[in-house]
């Protein structure tokens, strides 16, 4: 009898973990195929992932992607997938690289400057015209965070962008990191006299870019524990300056922008007031997520240390995005596409 009964749990137990499985499995199964290419960049070859719609023919419209700050492969991890997998259901492929020096790829993506980024667009935007399974009438561009820095030159320079989607964009580079650190002592709740300090530790560190002083000075300023690493330091330098202001009333590329109303590092109010004073209204569609963080994602799963963010990040990836999110982008690509 107690064989009996041992059999039947260990016959549960495995027909759950197999259940279990096969959901996972089922969740990572996107409507996509994805293939390697390699992309002439304006400094060194860019390794791609052309992410293509699993059914039906081309050509296809094509969303090229830029990454936020970071290490970032072409999926970013996977987290890219499901967001391929909404344009796909517009009838679009996408498309997107290795960082500079990421994952084989040559270069270094610290050494880069915001223009750096968007050459590298452009480039992957010519390439993509001259592919036969692609539609060059059909072009658009998708980037988050500091992709915002990227792409609003893109679509100024251009004319043949159908559509430009930004996520958490920021607008100046300094008063985001302001932003950024205000939001994280207060969520630390950290006392009045800590934010006193940190601001002008911040203060000095900007005297010292605003400089331009070498690394070794950097580093004997003893302002950060721990510092930055000379490869941060030099990117720091080279793009702290960096403002989209300029950049907007050039733009006359139909404009998505996604803010999340819980976003700790951008300051969504200055965003959408920015894009509103600076492009034409026609042009503009605003979108503020209700229990966003930056990335589009619900508020309480955007953790480093949430258990339920890396499972669900696992075993079902389209539900890290905030309800309604996805199902947006296809119907924007739809339309404008």
């Amino acid at each position: 009898m107690k064989v009996r009964k041992w059999v039947v749990w260990l016959s549960i137990t495995l027909a759950c973990v197999a259940g279990a499985t096969g959901w996972v499995v089922v969740q990572n199964d996107f409507a996509l195929r994805e293939v390697q290419v390699t992309i002439p960049g304006p400094k060194q070859p860019l390794k791609a992932v052309l992410a293509l719609p699993a059914q039906g023919e081309g050509p296809r419209g094509l969303v090229v992607f830029a990454h936020g700050d970071g290490v970032a492969d072409a999926s970013r991890d996977g987290f890219y997938r499901p967001i391929w997998e909404a344009f796909a259901r517009a009838g679009y492929a996408s498309l997107s690289w290795n960082k500079p020096g990421v994952g084989g790829a040559p270069g270094n993506w610290l050494h880069q400057s915001m223009s750096d980024r968007s050459a590298e667009v452009g480039a992957a935007l010519d390439w993509a015209k001259r592919q036969p399974g692609i539609d060059g009438n059909r072009l658009g561009v998708w980037g988050i965070s500091q992709g915002g820095w990227v792409l609003p030159k893109v679509a100024g320079d251009r004319t043949d962008l159908r559509f430009m989607i930004l996520v958490g964009a920021a607008v100046n580079w300094l008063r985001q990191g302001e932003y950024n650190l205000r939001a994280q002592l207060q969520d630390q709740g950290a006392p009045a006299g800590k934010l006193a300090a940190e601001l002008r530790r911040r203060a000095a560190q900007i005297r010292l870019l605003e400089d331009g002083v070498g690394y070794d000075d950097y580093l004997a300023s003893g302002l950060d524990h721990p510092p930055m690493d000379r490869d941060r330091w030099r990117f720091v330098l080279a793009n702290f300056r960096a403002d989209v202001t300029d950049q907007l009333p050039k733009v006359r590329t139909p404009t998505l922008l996604v803010l999340g109303d819980r976003d700790r590092n951008v300051d969504v109010k200055e965003t959408a007031a920015a894009y509103r004073a600076g492009m034409p209204q026609d042009l503009l569609t605003v979108e503020n997520l209700r229990d966003s963080s930056h990335n589009a994602v619900k508020y309480e799963l955007d953790h480093p240390d949430s258990v339920w963010g890396l499972i669900t990040s696992v075993a079902a990836p389209r539900s890290l995005y905030v309800p309604g999110y996805l199902d947006s982008l296809t119907e924007y690509v739809r339309k404008h596409g």
